[in-house]
């Protein structure tokens, strides 16, 4: 490695040409990232006092061991995006100022031929930057004068049209952005193939702009250190055409995600955000895949990527799976993801018929909607559906995602409510608010419709008013306690209608928008079905359309139905231990008596799912699993938390590191609890560990 400190201008100016290999990111910044360059710029050439402003680094591979020895092409691993976005400016620039030169070595013709241009080359090499795929043509273009292709880089072309903008503004001192450009400085590193290591110092980097994405750092981790032939197969083949069908936009803010979620189908562990990364080398460097080698590496997650796009990006061909997922994604369902690329995957191979892959979508659509109609709250839902697939039995595959959900446990957070719940809690509750107010409402209406209505073509109709001042028709019609009722269902099931007609029906009376022209008598929607029969609008009549659109609802998001029979083939037997507290004299009496009462009762207030189970040698506290085990002894508890030591946060350092200690418990954190007075300070280190358990809130 070789590095130096350089004016920009003159690097680029001395360089023969840029190339983003294909591995590379696409261009990225945006107005934000600009618009602080830009204003660094105007600063920096407003102030004589400021000599220079350093915007980072230019990291490449040359041939030779000196920089720019050759008129080979530099391969640029680090600084594409300063380099982009400063072409772009100088385009602008250029366009500006025409032949006029208002700042020595600034003119049109100069900054063309220095910094944009080889003039005496041909074909690509008449370009000092090469960018790849979308954003080469779109640059290129630029330069040539010539029309935009088809599917051109929006990056590239609205930060041109935003440095265009910029200059416009200051087209009377466009002499201060001169001198700015003049003063950038980089530190321009040189790397040889032979004596640096490309991967470690492309992750070392701590460049100024627009981080790099986990999905970044994965794409150049696998193409980097490849020979140029096979980096060029793998890429074409396989990540180019991934890129193209997550489209520009989505690529940018979905395949990290994605990424998290291919993680979790193959490893069974949930990736922390920031750490897919490092995740997914060890992942690559796992006996199995490396076996497999790159080329299987990369077509795995090619083939995973297909199943993604076609349900969180809406391209999916089948109309009645679209439907589905489209459904899905308005609920916002991420943490099922990985659950429903494991069946997706066998769904393509034809291990799972369409049916029954169309069936187990929609029982995760119920599942998660009941849940969110009856408030239940979201911890561990991310564990609940990433373990998900170690219940399925592939030769009995519905069937098997049946039971499971039926037998989540029924006084946990993973429960699935059953009917007379959601039914209740449905006709109760605030859905003029609801996060996803067309969604349910556009699955009410559209239920068993061969002809789908759009629901976007309607508004949502009140009934009764939203009107605190309600008309003295209104009044009557509800009674003395007309108040307590608006307050009590006006956003609730009962009184919520679809109309084309809001603004004619207003604040009049039912009778009045029952029987006008494209009243509720007239209307074809399913949802306004009964209301032309109804004689007056009150707290009996909300009350009875909430239940008959509560029973309807009921076959929208249905709960799953087995057999009894069936279903007990699937429990679990419980082990027959038969060890109570009788079999630990230290918690019955003596001085941990009462100290393991007080800690017993804290710890199974926690939360409904939480249980107890009595051991030979000590005793299990379990959400998902052990959480905390207590092994009692005379003068106190050891307490055993399950989870690494390096996540405990103990400000009192009463934990030690038991990591590969024999004995009894789980988990690599013990302490003891001695006394009652330990006992809440105990207990904050105790919901650590459950809330590590239950996954946090997704």
């Amino acid at each position: 490695m070789k590095a130096t400190e350089a004016n920009l201008l003159a690097f680029i100016k001395k360089s023969p040409q840029f190339v983003i290999p294909i591995y590379q990111r696409t261009y990225s910044w945006t107005e934000k990232e600009c618009r602080q360059l830009w204003d660094d710029i105007v600063r920096t050439g407003s102030n004589d006092d400021i000599s220079a402003h350093f915007v980072g680094s230019i990291v490449y591979i040359e041939k030779g061991l000196y920089q720019v020895s050759s008129q080979s092409s530099l391969l640029v691993i680090d600084g594409q995006q300063r380099l982009t976005t400063v072409t772009l400016l100088i385009v602008a620039l250029s366009n500006a100022l025409g032949d006029t030169e208002i700042v020595g070595g600034f003119s049109q013709r100069k900054l063309q031929n220095y910094y944009l241009l080889n003039p005496e080359e041909d074909g690509e090499q008449h370009y000092k930057l090469i960018l790849s795929q979308t954003d080469k043509a779109s640059l290129i273009a630029i330069l040539n004068r010539s029309e935009q292709p088809k599917d051109y880089s929006i990056r590239v072309t609205e930060n041109l049209k935003l440095f265009e903008s910029l200059i416009k503004e200051r087209k009377d001192d466009l002499a201060t952005v001169c001198k700015g450009l003049a003063k950038l400085v980089v530190v321009d590193i040189a790397l040889t193939r032979d004596q640096d290591n490309p991967q470690l110092i492309f992750e070392s980097m701590n460049s100024t702009g627009r981080e790099l994405s986990q999905a970044d750092l994965i794409r150049n981790y696998i193409l980097m250190g490849l020979e140029p032939q096979l980096q060029t197969k793998l890429y074409e083949q396989y990540w180019r055409p991934m890129e193209v069908e997550f489209g520009q936009e989505a690529y940018g803010s979905h395949f990290d995600g994605f990424m998290r979620h291919f993680l979790t189908v193959k490893t069974g562990n949930i990736p922390n955000q920031g750490e897919v990364y490092e995740a997914f080398k060890a992942h690559a460097r796992s006996k199995e895949v490396a076996q497999a080698g790159v080329e299987g590496l990369v077509a795995d997650i090619r083939t995973f990527a297909r199943y993604y796009c076609a349900m969180a990006l809406g391209a999916e061909s089948d109309p009645n799976l679209k439907l589905a997922f489209k459904d899905l994604r308005e609920l916002k369902v991420d943490v099922a993801y990985p659950f429903l690329l494991e069946l997706y995957h066998d769904y393509a191979l034809g291990d799972f018929p369409k049916a029954d892959f169309l069936t187990a979508v929609r029982l995760v659509e119920s599942y998660v909607f009941r849940r969110t109609i009856c408030a239940i709250p979201t911890n561990s839902l991310n564990k609940t559906f990433a373990t998900f697939t170690k219940a399925l039995k592939k030769d009995r595959y519905i069937e098997s995602i049946q039971a499971h959900l039926l037998l989540l446990p029924s006084s946990s957070y993973r429960r699935f409510p059953n009917d007379e719940e959601f039914k209740r809690e449905l006709q109760t509750k605030d859905l003029y608010n609801f996060r996803s107010r067309s969604y349910w409402i556009r699955r009410l209406e559209n239920h068993n419709r061969k002809e789908r209505v759009s629901v976007d073509e309607y508004t949502i109709e009140h009934i009764l008013p939203q009107n605190e001042n309600l008309s003295s028709a209104w009044k009557k019609a509800l009674g003395t306690e007309w108040q307590r009722i608006q307050q009590t269902y006006l956003h609730t099931l009962g009184n919520l209608t679809l109309t084309a007609y809001n603004s004619e029906y207003s604040d009049k009376p039912f009778a009045e928008k029952r029987d006008m022209l494209g009243g509720f008598k007239e209307s074809p929607l399913k949802l306004n079905q009964g209301l032309g029969n109804i004689e007056q609008w009150d707290e009996d009549a909300i009350r009875r359309r909430a239940d008959r659109l509560s029973t309807i609802a009921l076959d929208v998001w249905a709960a799953p139905k087995l057999d009894t029979s069936v279903l007990e083939c699937y429990k679990s037997k419980p082990a027959q231990l038969g060890y109570t507290i009788a079999d630990h004299p230290y918690l019955l009496s003596g001085t941990m008596a009462d100290v393991f009462k007080a800690f017993r009762k804290e710890v199974l207030a926690l939360d409904p799912c939480v249980s107890e189970e009595f051991l030979k040698l000590y005793v299990a506290y379990k959400a998902e699993s052990n959480f905390v085990d207590i092994v009692p002894q005379a003068k106190r508890l050891r307490v055993s938390l399950n989870m690494p030591f390096s996540e405990i946060n103990d400000p009192k350092g009463i934990c030690k590191d038991v990591s590969g200690v024999g004995r009894w418990g789980n988990g690599d954190v013990e302490f003891g609890l001695a006394s009652l007075d330990e006992l809440p300070y105990v207990m904050g280190l105790v919901r650590q560990s459950l809330e590590r358990q239950m996954g946090g809130i997704e």
